[in-house]
């Protein structure tokens, strides 16, 4: 028998190579995190190329206009919102990776509650309620110009109006952020989530302003909004793959 010892460097099954490092994060975690940004590319889709209700059609119009709106746009109209109402609990599963990683902070899970029930009643105004009255609107032909009307201000003024939800949300990770010690998030990005709340209290102007900069299609209502909100969300999406990335795979289960 040969006393030659292999010197073969290659592992053998069922040992670690201690030269590959371990798998970062937990898989189910990154698929809930790759949904993140399938549900919002969708959102965009909808709401800008197919429904029409980015940017918002004007306050400013007469009742044939908005009627006229309607009929032009019906078809996308159906198939946009339909297919939100197929993928509206994207925004949960969104929200939801939020809250988890918020769990992970020091701060402890008060907080992450506030922001997961705050969202939770923001996507009734802030998203089904426009879609299930522009549905309304294009559902029979022919309906009394003055109900397209009030659909049509209904839809837009719930869409781009949606206020303390959002705000109280922002508020709870703006906290959340600065008090963790764990460094999950930067804490440049709580003073992100002040803008946000910033925008949130202009826009309550589009309840009286049907013309100018605080319309709910105007520059401080709807664009400054739309352009915080875009950088908010790109810089929680990169942050929570980093979130990701860092979380030890052995880290045990959340309570």
């Amino acid at each position: 028998m040969s006393s030659t010892v292999s010197t073969d460097p290659s592992p053998t099954a069922g040992t670690v190579d201690p030269a590959r490092p371990p798998r970062a994060g937990k898989r189910d975690v990154w698929l809930v995190f790759w949904i993140v940004p399938a549900f919002y590319t969708a959102f965009g889709v909808i709401f800008f190329a197919l429904a029409r209700v980015m940017p918002p059609p004007r306050p400013d119009v007469t009742v044939d206009q908005m009627v006229h709106f309607f009929h032009a746009h019906a078809l996308t109209i159906k198939i946009g919102f339909g297919v939100l109402v197929l993928i509206v609990g994207g925004a949960g599963i969104s929200n939801g990776i939020v809250v988890y990683h918020m769990k992970r902070m020091t701060v402890g899970s008060v907080m992450a509650y506030i922001y997961l029930g705050s969202m939770s009643v923001g996507a009734l105004p802030g998203c089904l309620l426009v879609a299930f009255s522009f549905l309304t609107a294009v559902y029979r032909p022919g309906r009394d110009p003055q109900i397209l009307a009030m659909l049509y201000d209904l839809g837009l003024l719930s869409y781009v109006g949606s206020l303390g939800c959002f705000s109280t949300a922002y508020f709870a990770f703006a906290v959340a952020i600065l008090y963790d010690k764990n460094e999950i998030f930067p804490k440049w990005l709580a003073y992100v989530n002040v803008w946000q709340i910033v925008t949130e209290i202009l826009t309550v102007a589009v309840f009286v302003s049907k013309a100018g900069p605080f319309a709910w299609n105007g520059a401080n209502s709807f664009w400054l909004g739309t352009v915080i909100f875009g950088v908010w969300l790109v810089c929680v999406i990169v942050f929570l793959k980093k979130a990701n990335e860092l979380q030890p795979a052995d880290e045990p289960p959340l309570d």
